[in-house]
């Protein structure tokens, strides 16, 4: 069963990739995005891997991206059996604090810019908490030191039950008792959320460590300040 812990939870594995992998997943990148990606997949792109009920894909790009950022969705083969080989090495260690996690979405291409970030905001089980495979989690690895450039990477946390569906999910339903989900528009487009109280808790961690963050908990990244940071993400499912 899925317990309210995990979709709240947070660790890192460290040495998940080793310098070499990130040498190579860089190299891919540079031959991939060539001299029209940043284009592609950041300036002209009108597509978003976030949503917003009752919003168009361009405003969530407005709310989430407000300065933009590079998002490709089908990375490079070699990128993905790579990303893929590590995770299946280090899988016990996500399976540690994440029980219920049997498998995992697509990777997805990220990079920042100068003045770029990703405002504060939940995932939530999406798309429908009680369909399945149901998102408990993400993860994201940083191919760049953010020490030097920023964009470091958050998690907010607040007493407030403002975030919070007010009934419980159903009985036999594959959740621990007492599991309550948030509510759509966790993010910057709800007055609410703009109002409650939150505490940031900023890390940056070395290249090439594993961030898992449950889906329920509040995350973004701060401004880049030079160059550019490149990170994967993916997406922790329980079937």
């Amino acid at each position: 069963m899925i317990h309210i812990a995990e979709t709240l939870s947070i660790r890192t594995v460290e040495g998940f990739l080793a310098p070499t992998e990130i040498e190579r997943l860089n190299r891919v990148m540079d031959d991939t995005l060539g001299s029209l990606g940043h284009d592609r997949y950041g300036t002209t792109r009108r597509t978003t891997i976030h949503e917003i009920p009752g919003h168009a894909p361009a405003q969530a790009q407005e709310v989430y991206e407000p300065a933009g950022r590079v998002e490709m969705t089908e990375i490079p083969y070699e990128a993905t059996t790579l990303l893929d080989q590590a995770l299946k090495h280090h899988m016990a260690a996500v399976t540690r604090t994440l029980p219920s996690v049997t498998g995992h979405r697509p990777w997805i291409y990220l990079e920042y810019a100068a003045g770029q970030y990703i405002t504060p905001h939940a995932d939530g089980i999406a798309p429908d908490p009680l369909a399945r495979p149901r998102q408990i989690a993400a993860a994201t690895i940083t191919l760049t030191d953010t020490h030097n450039t920023g964009g470091a990477f958050y998690v907010e946390t607040s007493g407030s039950d403002a975030p919070w569906v007010a009934d419980e999910a159903p009985a036999e339903s594959g959740y621990a008792p007492g599991m309550r989900f948030v509510h759509d528009g966790t993010d910057m487009s709800s007055p609410w959320f703009l109002a409650m109280p939150r505490t940031r808790w900023s890390v940056s961690p070395a290249p090439g460590t594993l961030v898992v963050f449950g889906s329920q908990l509040v995350h973004g990244t701060e401004p880049v300040r030079i160059g550019r940071v490149r990170k994967f993400l993916t997406l922790f499912v329980s079937d």
